[in-house]
């Protein structure tokens, strides 16, 4: 399909790349797994939480598809999905405002998890929409200066599954009583753990990418960790992501939480084909694929272990 062929409405969907949502969604799936774990699954927090992650995942996939185009990122060279900002599809200023209308919708919706868990969900949602921008956007982005592995780890594995379940346990544990007095000590070791797949993958989906990009980052001066390591350490960075991914429910599992914990087990050949990918392509025809291969990955990884748990 030419650019020419492709409607107002198609261009709009290639911006928000649903194909992500997947991965915006899992890191919350096992949050609710750890919840029916513990017994503290509510639901109306639980899908607060879900479409809060969604909408924060679209509004950051605007903020990379406008910032990298005008900063010149987004070149023909570039061998990954259509970006409609450089490709002219879209205005610039409409795709940015759009991207702060979605990231306005998050903080509407999160007014709501503010009233179930209090002050802690202020300081994890306003952080979690600077950095969507700051990745690629303002006088210093951290995406192109390497640290977008660490944000991608931290806000959609870690702070995505631990805070899934704070805002369930909070509701359970402050029902009927007054805003913002959840108490700030409600994640146990066990979530934090539990985040570790979901982070690892998480990463391995940026991993691939930069990999692919590469080259067309390095001549346009974005500085990802690809760029700074290389393709043996990105590759080495990718196995030990995805590693850990699997090491964790076998912790789960020996420590007592039961054998149905090792269900993401049965996604390893899966892993295996995709390391194979990472480990001996570069280019796009090989890594879009991939791509998206990983974000499955993910999301069938997220959803086993979250019935694990919770059974």
């Amino acid at each position: 399909m030419s650019d020419a062929d492709i409607t107002t409405r198609r261009a709009w969907l290639m911006a928000a790349r649903p194909q992500t949502l997947p991965a915006g969604a899992a890191p919350v799936v096992v949050g609710v797994g750890v919840a029916l774990q513990r017994g503290v699954f509510a639901p109306l927090p639980a899908v607060a939480a879900l479409v809060g992650a969604l909408l924060l995942q679209i509004g950051t996939n605007f903020a990379n598809d406008y910032y990298d185009a005008v900063r010149g990122a987004d070149t023909e060279e570039r061998e990954g999905f259509t970006r409609v900002t450089a490709g002219g599809l879209i205005e610039p200023a409409a795709v940015k405002r759009a991207m702060y209308a979605t990231f306005a919708v998050a903080i509407l919706l999160g007014t709501y998890l503010v009233w179930v868990g209090g002050p802690a969900i202020v300081v994890v949602g306003l952080t979690s929409v600077a950095s969507g921008i700051a990745y690629t956007g303002g006088p210093a982005p951290y995406g192109y200066r390497g640290l977008g592995d660490l944000f991608v780890f931290v806000y959609f594995g870690l702070v995505a599954v631990t805070g899934t379940y704070y805002v369930q346990a909070a509701a359970v544990a402050v029902a009927g009583v007054p805003t913002f007095t959840a108490p700030a000590d409600l994640v146990p070791l066990a979530a934090v753990v539990a985040a570790l797949p979901a982070a690892g993958l998480s990463t391995c989906i940026l991993v691939v990418n930069n990999i692919r990009d590469r080259e067309t980052d390095a001549e346009a001066g974005k500085r990802t960790l690809a760029v700074t390591l290389g393709y043996t350490g990105s590759r080495i960075e990718f196995l030990l992501m995805l590693g850990m991914a699997y090491v964790v429910p076998v912790v789960f599992a020996a420590t007592g939480y039961g054998l149905a914990t090792l269900a993401p087990l049965v996604t390893l050949p899966l892993a295996a084909r995709l390391a194979r990918t990472v480990l001996t392509e570069t280019g796009g025809e090989a890594l879009n694929p991939a791509l998206e291969t990983t974000g499955k990955l993910l999301f069938a990884h997220s959803l086993l272990f979250a019935a694990g748990l919770a059974v």
